[in-house]
């Protein structure tokens, strides 16, 4: 798709998976692109719905969470688009981790017991449960990977004060919380996730996308501890087999390594794993919707001329 131009545009980004237009400094408009990305980097081919698949789960959970803390949404004017206000980012994302899986399994199975200035319990097998959920944040980089720290190091080097730092630890917890209960009731488990957040004046909002399959990990409820029992690997719906499929085929986004090769038939198969957890996470089925971007457009300004 083509990048737009916009009155009292102010800033424009393209990022990894998404664009992101800033409006008069007070509104950003958020397009969620079908460019999908992996150990931070962006791969050969887009992938079919995604887009829309990440911008109406992430519109379905804002909304199903704005009792518990405000956040920055305020409409979807297209189905790959979302507009809201613009916050000052922290300089960390929030990464809330149920079970003992992928970042953290990895850093556990190499021998360590501590990710983030967090003590993990001994005597735990891949995916299973925290006796409570972790916090393991990271840092936002700007370019290249995200880097793990600890409570203390961001509330040291002043990237957050103690007071704010409290309260996206108490939004993250009760965020997560909500997450697995509207999980459960669609037979699955949240298994790990990351929440943004920003300030407007003294306010705190929740930002970006959450629980969608592209900052969430979710596991199937049914045959879980089966699985377990039997030490075979867990069902799930997440990006995580994306990642599974470029380590197999010797990727990781090490310097000198190259992105494989992706077939028509793999990216209908990743298409059609993000419309299957669109429909497990929403309880509903998908609806492709596709516009032209002349469309898009009109239908993203006429929703600007409301907030002006």
């Amino acid at each position: 798709m083509e990048y737009f131009e916009f009155n009292n545009q102010t800033k424009f980004y393209s990022g990894k998976v998404r664009d992101v237009y800033t409006i008069d400094d007070k509104w950003l408009v958020m397009i969620a692109s079908n460019r999908i990305s992996a150990f931070d980097v962006i791969l050969p081919h887009p992938i079919p719905y995604k887009g829309q698949v990440l911008n109406q789960i992430a519109a379905y959970m804002l909304k199903a969470t704005e009792d518990i803390c405000p956040n920055w949404l305020l409409s979807i004017p297209a189905p790959n688009t979302a507009i809201g206000k613009k916050c000052e980012p922290f300089r960390v994302e929030m990464v809330i981790r149920g079970n003992l899986t992928g970042h953290a399994w990895r850093t556990y199975d190499s021998g360590s017991r501590t990710i983030c200035g967090v003590t993990m319990p001994e005597g735990m097998k891949e995916n299973d449960f925290f006796p409570t959920p972790i916090i393991t944040p990271s840092t936002k980089a700007e370019v290249g990977h995200d880097e793990d720290i600890s409570k203390e190091d961001i509330i040291a080097r002043g990237i957050v004060s103690a007071a704010d730092y409290a309260v996206l630890e108490k939004y993250t917890q009760a965020l997560f919380k909500r997450g697995k209960e509207l999980a459960a009731k669609q037979g699955l488990i949240l298994v790990d996730t990351k929440y943004e957040f920003g300030k407007i004046g003294d306010t705190i909002y929740l930002m970006d996308e959450i629980h969608t399959p592209d900052s969430s990990r979710y596991f199937y409820a049914d045959g879980y501890e089966e699985r377990q029992a039997k030490g075979e690997r867990q069902k799930q719906l997440s990006k995580e087999f994306v990642r599974e499929w470029l380590i197999a085929n010797n990727f990781m986004g090490k310097e000198g390594q190259t992105v494989p090769a992706m077939s028509e038939e793999w990216i209908s198969t990743i298409s059609n794993r993000y419309i299957e957890l669109y429909e497990k996470v929403i309880g509903k089925k998908f609806v492709p919707q596709v516009l032209s971007d002349e469309e898009t457009k009109k239908r993203i300004e006429e929703a600007l001329t409301t907030l002006s």
